[in-house]
């Protein structure tokens, strides 16, 4: 790996302090496993009585970092995302974006039938894991909040005037604020199989606010938790990002727009920020045009603000999805228009 070396290594170490305003709380290891660990004794157990159950949960824990940790594992593991509702949710919001009322309507005539299901079940949609979330803290006297706002994913929130479509959780825990996502840590859906695959996310646990903001945009700015926050319009149009950019704790910093211009035979080069070392062999770019596609392997290098830069020079005009790969995971894309 190659990496510049005209500016002295501290000036890269005061530079990515600089970069996270925010926090990230991180217990350590064994305070986490004690808390999952409680957690796992009592799966399956009833949400008719969240009191009990907050209490089950948290009693022989001493901080409200390991209570929190203990109930957002529980949710997270045993409660399942519901696909059919998510569906007719997400068909909704669409058609009545523009009707507020009538979606207040709608919400509320359907508000039964979801909660009735959430008990029965252990299954909802992303207000109930936040819901469930914020009760069970409330219970442990943990500050918590329900956050509404703007999520993105690959079939949402790209480009536009953008749809409220989500919700998620702030929390207070040590006198600080810190934000959570129960539904995407708790797996995700699949759209090829039309439905929810459970696998725990640790990334979306208590992140830094400036990885948040990636696919997180509230109505209330105040939980953006940043100094400087970034624009609605911003956010819509940034990167495409996934969950591995998550887990792996990548920041793409540059292009900062998802839909880029490069020149046929000019090097494009793309950063971004990332808090582990990556490796050489761990990297890969997946270039699609239409129903065809190839991977590269490209050398990555650091430059003198300690981003990690990777570069590829396209041959042929067109547009092409490009995806970037750490580790077999996928991070982020970039739609990128090669023009002569």
């Amino acid at each position: 790996m190659k990496k510049c070396s005209h500016l002295k290594t501290l000036l890269i170490f005061v530079f990515a302090c600089l970069t996270f305003e925010g926090q990230a709380l991180h217990e350590p290891e064994e305070q986490f496993a004690k808390a999952d660990s409680i957690a796992g004794l009592y799966a399956g157990h009833s949400i008719l009585d969240l009191r009990s159950l907050s209490e089950k949960l948290t009693t022989s824990l001493s901080t409200d970092g390991e209570k929190f940790r203990a109930i957002y594992s529980w949710v997270c593991n045993n409660i399942k995302n519901d696909y059919s509702f998510y569906r007719k949710n997400k068909k909704m919001r669409e058609k009545l974006k523009d009707k507020p009322e009538a979606l207040k309507e709608w919400n509320r005539k359907s508000h039964p039938k979801a909660m009735k299901t959430l008990i029965k079940e252990h299954k909802t949609v992303c207000t109930g894991y936040a819901y469930l979330v914020k009760e069970l803290a409330y219970f442990a006297n943990i500050e918590c909040n329900v956050i509404n706002g703007y999520g993105r994913t690959i079939e949402g929130n790209i480009g536009g005037k953008g749809i409220v479509n989500h919700s998620w959780n702030s929390v207070k825990i040590n006198n600080t604020w810190y934000l959570c996502d129960p539904t995407w840590s708790s797996g995700l859906i699949n759209v090829q199989k039309a439905g929810f695959v459970k696998q725990f996310n640790e990334g979306y646990y208590l992140s830094a606010p400036e990885l948040f903001v990636l696919n997180h945009y509230p109505l209330d700015t105040t939980w953006l938790l940043l100094n400087k926050k970034p624009t609605l319009d911003e956010f819509l149009n940034r990167p495409l990002v996934y969950r591995g950019a998550f887990s792996q704790k990548i920041i793409p910093q540059f292009p900062s727009t998802f839909h880029v211009d490069v020149k046929k035979g000019e090097k494009f080069t793309l950063r971004f920020e990332a808090l582990d070392e990556i490796q050489d062999n761990k990297v890969e770019l997946q270039i699609n045009r239409s129903s065809s596609g190839n991977s590269i392997f490209p050398e990555i290098y650091q430059d003198a603000y300690g981003y990690y830069c990777l570069d590829h020079t396209f041959l042929s005009t067109g547009t092409f999805d490009v995806h970037l790969l750490l580790d077999n995971q996928y991070i982020l894309t970039y739609s990128i228009k090669v023009i002569r």
